[in-house]
């Protein structure tokens, strides 16, 4: 299945778009639980249950549970089984 290439082009006074792809990368959710933060470590948006909180200097912060590493060859080994 091919994807649509969406071609995105700013007017010229730089200020809003001539074309812009709709929807977020970002999985709308009625629920909480469904809602994604990003891992202060590597930055990817993860939902909440593949998330946990560790204190870095002196605050929690939500990071990848267990870890960043664990989950990416996770989600590597599943789209290679696709």
């Amino acid at each position: 299945m091919a994807k649509v290439e969406t071609k995105t082009a700013i007017v010229a006074d730089g200020l809003r778009y001539k074309a812009k792809a709709s929807g977020s990368p970002f999985r709308a959710s009625a629920s909480f639980s469904g809602a994604t933060m990003s891992c202060f470590l590597c930055g990817k948006h993860r939902v909440r249950s593949q998330m946990r909180t560790r204190q870095f200097l002196g605050k929690s912060q939500t990071v990848c549970a267990p870890s960043c590493k664990a989950l990416e060859e996770a989600e590597a080994a599943e789209a290679a089984s696709e």
